[in-house]
């Protein structure tokens, strides 16, 4: 499996994310709490992990990987929980383009750990990432009036928690089989997270009533898939272009606003959702430009048959 490969299960995973707002807006229709279906995302999630990897992967773990890995699942609680502060204090699309600064600090991350300035397509992805959240979030031609503080910092937080995330889950762990990795991951996001929101759920009756549907849902789209596609994809393709991949997540949400909560996007959104592809795709035509035999390499190869 090559880059590309690779390149595809971390668009997958970010695409998953990127539904997972519009399926809770649905479930809230229905009487449910983001906390209850957040909790459920993580019960679900884990439970679904769990399962797979006693029937994949059984391999024991040393106890220093899993602590590590433990580790790492703080930072993915992290996004979850200064996202939904971040949300609760400023209007959804100032939160959204907050948390979608993760494509730069996620470049300037790997940057830093590798020592070495980006490359001249990963500037300009950037570049084109940020105009087209701006315009895919609804910011721009819109007046959002003052913003609250404590909301920004919580979103940059997020946004920040976010890139580190993508960062350690390409660097940390990298031997351990995916169903191991992500299973350990999940378990220390979720005791963070079911801390934070009350896990009151899982007795009050609230599973029999209808939120076991959502938790599962939103455990296959919300854990079990962007987090195992994650531990597969990006410790080959790296954190700097896994953010900028991960930036599939917001077109992702647009389009699914649209489908399952019939909301209005304007012109100017579906224009920023076009750059955002563009600024996504230019990493990856470098990348098969580089891949790609010289000509004349070519040339005789077919001279031999």
């Amino acid at each position: 499996m090559n880059k590309l490969k690779y390149s595809l299960l971390i668009l997958i995973g970010a695409c998953s994310y990127g539904v997972l707002s519009s399926i809770m807006k649905v479930g809230m229709k229905e009487g449910f709490t983001v906390s209850q279906m957040l909790g459920g995302q993580y019960v679900f999630g884990w439970s679904l992990l769990l399962v797979l990897m006693l029937i994949f992967s059984r391999k024991k773990i040393a106890p220093k990987q899993w602590l590590a890995l433990l580790a790492v699942g703080i930072t993915m609680s992290g996004t979850s929980v200064f996202y939904g502060k971040a949300v609760e204090r400023l209007p959804a699309s100032i939160a959204v383009v907050l948390l979608f600064q993760f494509t730069w600090i996620g470049v300037l991350m790997e940057a830093a750990a590798d020592r070495r300035i980006p490359s001249r397509s990963k500037i300009i992805s950037i570049v084109i990432l940020i105009l087209g959240t701006l315009l895919a979030g609804g910011v721009i031609g819109e007046s959002t009036g003052p913003l609250d503080t404590k909301g920004v910092v919580y979103g940059l937080l997020a946004a920040f928690t976010f890139a580190l995330y993508m960062f350690v889950s390409g660097r940390v762990g990298t031997t351990v089989p995916a169903f191991n990795k992500s299973f350990f991951m999940t378990t220390g996001s979720g005791v963070i997270v079911l801390s934070v929101f009350s896990p009151a759920f899982l007795w009050d009756g609230a599973l029999a009533a209808g939120l076991w549907k959502y938790g599962l849902i939103l455990g296959i789209l919300g854990i079990l898939i962007p987090v195992l596609f994650f531990a597969i994809g990006m410790p080959k393709v790296g954190s700097g272009t896994g953010a900028i991949l991960g930036a599939a997540e917001l077109p992702a949400a647009v389009v699914a606003s649209v489908l399952l909560v019939h909301e209005h996007v304007s012109s100017l959104q579906w224009f920023g959702i076009v750059l955002i592809f563009i600024g996504i795709a230019i990493p990856q035509i470098r990348l098969s430009r580089k891949k790609r035999p010289p000509v004349y390499e070519r040339s005789e190869s077919a001279a031999h048959l």
